[in-house]
């Protein structure tokens, strides 16, 4: 709604125009204050398509997830937490997931979470299934069994966190992907559905299912990636320091996505050290890299299966960033 001021100029009131401020003043303002905060190194254990996988049944030798992962502040699970949905198959990601030693566990769902996804759920029942067991996937997620493994799950949005040594951060996350077939969560991809998402710009972390068009997104035999093109444009206008999803197990890894428009003047210059390595691989190497605020984003694609001699095996080893924030 326009805003007027009144001034009274020789006995008269003349109304004055106050501009709203736009979106650009809103990214300037974020993007300051987040140069004047203190930041603090935080741990991430990433991971995503885990997809029923059971840790007692893996051998180490050919599960890097298997090994003994390193104590953090965050886990993220990026979806994809089982493979077809099911009671049981819930209650075993949140064992697999109360097995890991995190402050905080940051949990989406992914397409093969069928009942998560309440719409699609009542929309393609089958004889043998009950309009009520998508309350009962959520209830599993969210209810006294999740809460034992230390699980939060989260819904699409923006949430905030407050780690117990005073770090603070924003995420915003969402499960859905350009539809791929008769899955959950997923969209048209002529539907621009993260620009009616409010992803604030400045956001710290984005946590989505799918990844973004050109970014860890290729599929052997296919001209080009199958990334979302609506995520691309979201992710460059929010520019968080950080961008994870998984879905595409052959995108697995991670790269500096620098954005065209980085050279602006009107954004703070801010350089933060990011370390990244894989979690359970012997002799790893830690990476650091600089990552210059609101002009990069580290793009992590954690799926931990890859599909080998048809069959999906968990191969891929989960991420470990340590970031400023």
């Amino acid at each position: 709604m326009t805003r007027y001021t009144y001034l009274k100029l020789k006995s008269k009131v003349v109304p004055k125009f106050e501009p709203q401020p736009t979106q650009e003043h809103h990214i300037q303002y974020l993007w300051r204050s987040m140069d004047s905060r203190e930041l603090k190194k935080t741990s991430f254990l990433i991971m995503s398509d885990t997809h029923n996988l059971e840790l007692n049944t893996s051998k180490p030798g050919n599960c890097p997830l298997a090994r003994k992962m390193p104590k953090v502040d965050v886990l993220l699970h990026c979806g994809d937490l089982t493979q077809v949905g099911g009671t049981s198959a819930f209650k075993n990601a949140l064992h697999l997931l109360g097995s890991f030693d995190a402050e905080l566990k940051l949990v989406i769902a992914g397409n093969h979470d069928l009942e998560l996804d309440g719409q699609f759920w009542r929309d393609n029942l089958n004889m043998d299934d009950g309009p009520e067991e998508h309350d009962r996937a959520v209830e599993l997620m969210t209810g006294p069994l999740a809460k034992a493994a230390g699980v939060t799950y989260l819904a699409e949005g923006t949430h905030h966190f407050t780690l117990k040594n005073g770090t603070s951060f924003s995420i915003f996350a969402s499960p859905h992907q350009p539809w791929c077939g008769p899955w959950a969560f997923g969209y048209s991809r002529e539907d621009d559905h993260f620009a009616r998402a409010n992803i604030p710009a400045g956001v710290d972390i984005m946590m989505t299912h799918g990844p973004p068009t050109g970014c860890l997104d290729s599929i052997p035999d296919q001209k080009k990636g199958v990334g979302c093109d609506s995520l691309l444009n979201a992710v460059q206008t929010a520019r968080p320091k950080l961008h994870c999803f998984g879905h595409i197990h052959e995108g697995h890894g991670h790269l500096l996505k620098k954005w065209e428009s980085s050279s602006r003047s009107d954004v703070p210059k801010q350089v933060v050290d990011v370390i990244i390595s894989q979690a359970g691989v012997p002799d790893q190497k830690r990476q650091t890299k600089k990552l210059s605020v609101a002009r990069e984003t580290l793009m992590v694609n954690a799926a931990i299966m890859r599909c080998m001699d048809g069959r999906n095996q968990p191969v891929n080893a989960p991420w470990l960033v340590e970031l400023d924030l």
